[in-house]
C-alpha cells in the first residue's frame, strides 16, 4: 500500500488533476487542461504513460487532445460517445494495468453525477471524479437519487483506509453544509478546523479516506437518525428511506 506517489496539479478555479508517478513515468487522472500537466511533466522530467478519465465533463477530459499530441498513450475511460479520445472503454469489474508502476486498478461504475461515471480503485487509492467529494457528492446532472445512493454505498464498501482522490477542492464548503445537517458530529467539527488550517497554508485538503467519509459525509450517512431527522425537518415531512433523505439533502445543498 501507498507505494506510489500521487501528486495534485491544480487547474481552473478548483480542479485537481491527479498525477500517479514514480521517478520516470506519470499517468494523469482527469486532465481538464493539458498545459499545467505538460508544465509539471517538463519540470519533473517525467514521461506520460497513460490518461484515466472518470466522466465526460470538459473540466475532466478537455486536455486529452493536447496531451495526446504531446505523447501517444492509452486513454482509459467510460463507455461514452462524448469522449472520442478514449481508446479503451471500461465497464464494472474490468481492470487496467499500468506496468510502469506495477499497479492495477479495478473499475467501478458509479452513475449519478453523470450516467456513465466510473472510478478507479487500486493500491489503496480511489479516483472517484465528481461522484464522491470530501464530505459531499456531485450534483445529479444525469442520474437519479437512487443511482447516486447506490454508487456512494458501493464506494463506502471499500476498505476504510482507502484514500479518496476526488476532482475538486470543495471540502470547506461541503463541511459547512454537513455541519448544518449534523452540527453535533465531532468528526465534522475537527475536520473543519483541520481543513481551514490546510487551506490557510494553500495546501489541498485531499485525499480524504473512506473511513472519514463514513463518519462525516451526510450523503454516506442517510440511514443515520440525525441525518434523516435533519432532512425530514428541511422537507417538512417524515423521511424514512435513505434514498429520499439523499434526494432531500442534495436539493438542500444545491441551494445552500
Amino acid at each position: 500500500m501507498n507505494r506510489l506517489d500521487i501528486a495534485p496539479v491544480r487547474a481552473f478555479q478548483d480542479n485537481y488533476i491527479w498525477v500517479i508517478r514514480n521517478a520516470e513515468y506519470a499517468a494523469v487522472v482527469d486532465p481538464g487542461d493539458a498545459q499545467p500537466v505538460i508544465a509539471y511533466l517538463h519540470a519533473e522530467k517525467l514521461k506520460l504513460c497513460a490518461i484515466l478519465n472518470t466522466h465526460h465533463h470538459a473540466d475532466h477530459v478537455g486536455g486529452n487532445d493536447d496531451l495526446l499530441r504531446h505523447a501517444q498513450v492509452p486513454v482509459y475511460g467510460p463507455y461514452d460517445e462524448r469522449v472520442p479520445t478514449i481508446s479503451r472503454q471500461l465497464r464494472e469489474g474490468e481492470r487496467i494495468s499500468l506496468p510502469e508502476f506495477d499497479v492495477e486498478y479495478s473499475v467501478l461504475e458509479i452513475p449519478g453525477h453523470t450516467r456513465t461515471h466510473i472510478s478507479f480503485h487500486g493500491d489503496g487509492a480511489l479516483f472517484c471524479g465528481d461522484t464522491l467529494f470530501a464530505c459531499g457528492c456531485g450534483r445529479l446532472f444525469e442520474g437519479t437519487p437512487q443511482q447516486m445512493h447506490s454508487s456512494l454505498q458501493k464506494l463506502a464498501a471499500l476498505p476504510d483506509d482507502t484514500r479518496v482522490y476526488c476532482g475538486h477542492e470543495y471540502t470547506l464548503a461541503n463541511l459547512r453544509f454537513a455541519l448544518a445537517v449534523e452540527p453535533a458530529n465531532p468528526e465534522l467539527i475537527s475536520w473543519e478546523q483541520e481543513a481551514r488550517e490546510q487551506r490557510g497554508r494553500n495546501h489541498p485538503t485531499l485525499p480524504s479516506t473512506i473511513g472519514r467519509e463514513k463518519r462525516a459525509n451526510p450523503f454516506l450517512r442517510c440511514n443515520q437518525p440525525a441525518v434523516s431527522a435533519a432532512a425530514s425537518k428541511h422537507a417538512g415531512a417524515t423521511l424514512t428511506d435513505p434514498v429520499s433523505v439523499l434526494a432531500t439533502i442534495r436539493d438542500w445543498k444545491n441551494n445552500f
